[in-house]
């Protein structure tokens, strides 16, 4: 495989340079925002020069990847294109779960094969873990040279991908927050509940995770209506009355459950199993609220 510069080494930077460096692929060089940053990259990554200068990173790269701050990539690029690099037969590629390969077109026009790479997973840290990404899905967009590079990349690291349309790009990365970022707000929030029982936020963790990995253990297993359990599932109004007397007592949360609950009640039809009396019963409840 080509040789590879990092630039904006952070979290995902560092993490994806570690895994391919594990794989035999040579991490050329890497750049972040400061120097000190930079340094810890390339120690966890093993090699690389470390640098803050984006421009000079890049020149020592066949591939490049973005892997900067969303709101950061356009001006990054920019910095790029307006320097003296050659450009042609690079590959460059941004990280991003929003934005198309469209914000690498000052590159492309250039003569670089440009594209977008996005994993969907999150990365809390940089990590040294050379089986990091595998079996992790990559949504892959751009041209057919660069989309190549990708599909080469991801089987590298024992990741798996998939193709997005540029226009569902939005669609696809709302549905990522949604299922990580939103549901760790879910999870506070019941956490939150707790701790107005009287258990610490660490218990409350430690009670509800093995819950929470059990459910996405059965959606992993299963077909995702059947996976529904609770109340709704099963039309227990008085169940749910109750929990909506209770949440009455916290505004916030008692919205969350509704909206929620109103969702369940949609997979709940979808389902099939419910008698339709229970079903209007508990939509005419929820709609009261």
């Amino acid at each position: 495989m080509k040789n590879i510069a990092i630039i904006g080494a952070g979290r995902l930077g560092a993490s994806l340079g570690y895994a391919l460096s594990k794989k035999g692929v040579t991490i050329k060089a890497l750049s972040c925002r400061s120097i000190a940053s930079a340094e810890e990259s390339r120690q966890k990554i093993g090699q690389g020069t470390a640098s803050t200068d984006n421009v000079r990173t890049a020149d020592q790269g066949e591939i490049v990847f973005l892997t900067v701050p969303d709101d950061e990539i356009e001006r990054v690029v920019q910095e790029l294109a307006s320097s003296l690099l050659n450009w042609e037969g690079k590959v460059v590629f941004h990280c991003s779960g929003l934005l198309t390969s469209s914000v690498l077109d000052p590159l492309q026009s250039k003569g670089a094969h440009t594209g977008s790479i996005h994993p969907c997973f999150s990365f809390p840290k940089k990590q040294s873990r050379h089986d990091l990404f595998q079996d992790i899905y990559f949504a892959l967009e751009g041209d057919d040279f660069a989309v190549a590079h990708a599909k080469d990349i991801v089987c590298t690291i024992g990741g798996l991908h998939f193709m997005i349309r540029t226009e569902d790009k939005a669609c696809y990365h709302t549905a990522c927050s949604m299922a990580s970022n939103m549901s760790v707000a879910l999870l506070y929030t019941a956490v939150s509940l707790l701790s107005k029982c009287g258990i610490e936020q660490d218990q409350a963790k430690k009670v509800l995770c093995p819950l929470l990995e059990g459910t996405l253990h059965n959606v992993n297993k299963i077909d995702i209506l059947d996976a529904l359990t609770g109340p709704v599932a099963r039309g227990d109004l008085t169940t749910i009355r109750k929990h909506l007397q209770e949440l009455e007592k916290f505004p916030s949360a008692h919205r969350i459950y509704i909206d929620l609950a109103k969702q369940a009640l949609e997979m709940v039809k979808r389902g099939n199993k419910t008698p339709k009396e229970k079903i209007s019963e508990m939509e005419a409840l929820l709609e009261r609220e």
